[in-house]
C-alpha cells in the first residue's frame, strides 16, 4: 500500500517519457497501476526520490462518486463500503484509477479514473449544465492567444469543464507587474506564462489536453495554432494579446475556418463577440478596422499601435480611468492600467459566454458591456438596509 503522505527531495523523473527539469515541466504523467507496468512505473518514481508529496485521497472522492451516482439514498457506513467495492470492481484501492505526477511540485495525487473524475468534479455544476451538456463541451478545443487577460479566460473555462482541449499562445514570462491581476506566486517569477497557465489547468484536471505555443503567434506557428491536421481545428478562439498584427491575423484565420472569437477588453466589462461560425463575411472588429489587414499593421510604431487599439475598442467609451491615462502612457504610465477585478470578471464573462456558444445557444455578434462602476453605483446602493423593496 502507497503512504498516504511521504517527502523527498531529488530531480523529478518522468516514468513514461524523457526526464525533463522542474523548472520547464508543464504536463503532469499519469500513471495507472491497474495497467501493464503501471505498477512498476510507480513503485520506480516513489523510488527515485523525485516525490516531495503524495496526496491519496480515493476514498473520499469514492465517497462522492457514490453519492453522485445515487443521490439521496440513505447509505449507512456499510451500504456505503459495499457500494465503493462495486465501484472498484476487485481492483485494490491503491491501484484503483490514476496517479497523476506533477514534476514542478513534486506531488503525487491519487485521482479517480476519467470519467468518474470529471462525474464528480462537475457535478456541482447540475444543471445549470447538465451531464449530456458537459459531456458535449468536453469535446471541444479553445485556443487562447494571450495569456495575461487571457489566464483567467483559459483558467475559468477548465474549472467549469467548457472544454477537454486547449491551445495557448503567449512568448512572454511573468514579471512582477503581472502579480496585480494574474494567479500567481512570486515562486513563478520568470516563468513563461504558457507553462504557467498550462500547470494551473492541469492542476484542476489532470487529464485535459493542452498544446501550449512558446513563441506566441507568428506566422510561422499560426496555421498549426488553429490546426493544421483533420479534426485538429479550434472550435472556438479567445483573443487576448495586445500586437495589432497577432489580433488581425488571428481573426483573418477564425474568420477563414469559421471559428467563433470572443475578446474582453478589461475596461467597462466589455465582452466582444465575433460569430464568423455564423456570419463568415462578417467584417473584423464590427467594421472599426476598416479594410486593414495584419500586413498593412505589422510595421506600426508604438503611436501607431496605441491608435489602431483605440480604434478597435471605441476611444469614445472608453472609462474615465482609462482615457485619463491614455495621454500618460509611456510618460508618467508605463503601459495599459488593469485590475485584478477586472480581469476575474473578464474570465467569468468567456467561460459563460463560451459556453453558450459552443452548446448552441443564440449569442449574437457584437460588444456587450457588464460596467461594474454603472450597475453598482453609490446612488443605488444609498438607501438603507432592511428598508422596503
Amino acid at each position: 500500500m502507497i503512504p498516504s503522505d511521504t517527502a523527498a527531495c531529488g530531480q523529478p523523473r518522468s516514468c513514461s517519457e524523457p526526464a525533463r527539469s522542474r523548472e520547464g515541466a508543464w504536463q503532469p504523467v499519469l500513471l495507472r497501476p491497474a495497467e501493464a507496468d503501471g505498477e512498476v512505473a510507480l513503485t520506480a518514481l516513489l523510488e527515485s526520490g523525485a516525490v516531495r508529496e503524495v496526496h491519496d485521497r480515493i476514498d473520499d472522492q469514492l465517497t462522492e462518486l457514490v453519492r453522485c451516482l445515487r443521490p439521496g439514498w440513505p447509505l449507512d457506513a456499510r451500504h456505503l463500503e459495499a457500494a465503493i467495492a462495486e465501484v472498484c470492481a476487485g481492483v485494490p484501492r491503491h491501484r484503483y484509477g490514476t496517479w497523476a505526477w506533477y514534476p514542478w511540485s513534486g506531488r503525487l495525487v491519487h485521482v479517480l479514473p476519467p470519467e468518474e473524475f470529471r462525474l464528480v468534479r462537475t457535478d456541482r455544476n447540475r444543471d445549470k449544465i447538465t451531464r449530456v451538456e458537459q459531456q458535449a463541451l468536453l469535446g471541444r478545443r479553445i485556443g487562447v492567444i494571450g495569456l495575461s487577460v487571457g489566464n483567467s479566460a483559459a483558467f475559468t473555462c477548465a474549472m467549469e469543464g467548457v472544454g477537454g482541449s486547449f491551445r495557448l499562445a503567449d512568448s512572454d514570462r511573468l514579471g512582477l507587474s503581472n502579480l496585480n491581476r494574474l494567479r500567481a506566486g512570486v515562486h513563478d517569477l520568470g516563468l513563461e506564462k504558457t507553462v504557467l497557465c498550462a500547470r494551473q489547468m492541469y492542476e484542476v484536471d489532470p487529464y485535459l489536453d493542452i498544446e501550449i505555443h512558446r513563441a506566441g503567434l507568428t506566422e510561422e506557428t499560426i496555421g498549426e495554432f488553429f490546426g493544421g491536421a483533420p479534426g485538429s481545428g479550434l472550435d472556438l478562439l479567445v483573443e487576448e494579446c495586445d500586437t495589432p498584427w497577432a489580433k488581425v491575423a488571428a481573426r483573418e484565420y477564425a474568420r477563414a475556418r469559421r471559428v467563433p472569437v470572443l475578446m474582453d477588453a478589461n475596461d467597462r466589462g466589455l465582452l466582444d463577440v465575433e460569430r464568423f461560425d455564423e456570419e463568415p463575411d462578417r467584417p473584423l472588429f464590427h467594421g472599426r478596422a476598416g479594410a486593414a489587414t495584419a500586413h498593412d499593421v505589422r510595421g506600426l510604431d508604438a503611436t501607431g499601435t496605441i491608435d489602431f487599439l483605440l480604434r478597435i475598442v471605441d476611444e469614445s467609451r472608453l472609462s474615465t480611468a482609462m482615457t485619463d491615462a491614455l495621454g500618460r502612457i509611456g510618460r508618467t504610465l508605463s503601459s495599459w492600467p488593469q485590475l485584478a477585478s477586472g480581469v476575474m470578471l473578464g474570465g467569468a464573462l468567456v467561460a459563460d459566454t463560451a459556453r453558450r456558444i459552443l452548446l448552441g445557444a443564440s449569442v449574437p455578434s457584437g460588444r456587450y458591456y457588464v460596467d461594474l462602476e454603472a450597475l453598482v453605483a453609490g446612488e443605488q446602493a444609498a438607501s438603507p438596509a432592511g428598508a422596503a423593496s
